[in-house]
């Protein structure tokens, strides 16, 4: 048996992007409720960096709305790929003093969260996702065992 297919046989694909999934969402998360529930603090700081409310609110929307999302498997590709395209804008506007090795960091983090983004959205969620277990239930029930293929192996397919 090559490794792929012991790979294959324990559904280790699976695990691996629950487990990536998870990751990469818990910073959205966490830093989502740390803002809302320290408002105040947090409106004045974004403020000092030319960040209105609205701006602000909708940053706390979409780091709690897609980390969600892409945590439990829901939509993960859009979550995904708006968590994307956030880590880019964040890169680009506010940590591009490169002379501040702090600023330098944060700017390579957000790329590579970015790009982690960017391949989950490629990847899809898996089978350990809220989308596969609805889309169980809307076929009578039963959860279609399918494995989404890799994009190197052949056809892979859109969310559910």
């Amino acid at each position: 048996m090559t490794p792929i297919e012991l790979a294959e046989k324990l559904h280790a694909r699976d695990a691996v992007l629950l487990a990536g999934r998870l990751l990469l969402s818990l910073i959205f998360v966490h830093e989502g409720l740390q803002l809302a529930t320290h408002f105040e603090g947090a409106q004045k700081a974004m403020a000092a960096l030319g960040v209105g409310t609205p701006l602000l609110v909708a940053t706390i929307l979409l780091q709690l709305g897609a980390g969600l999302s892409v945590a439990l498997g829901i939509l993960a590709r859009l979550g995904a790929i708006g968590l994307g395209l956030f880590c880019l804008m964040t890169a680009t506007l506010f940590h591009t003093n490169f002379a501040s090795q702090n600023e330098l960091l944060h700017f390579e983090k957000d790329l590579a969260i970015a790009g982690g983004m960017f391949i989950l959205a490629l990847a899809g969620s898996g089978r350990l996702s809220v989308d596969r277990l609805l889309a169980g239930f809307a076929k009578g029930a039963k959860i279609d065992p399918t494995v989404e293929q890799h994009l190197s192996v052949g056809e892979t397919s859109l969310p559910v």
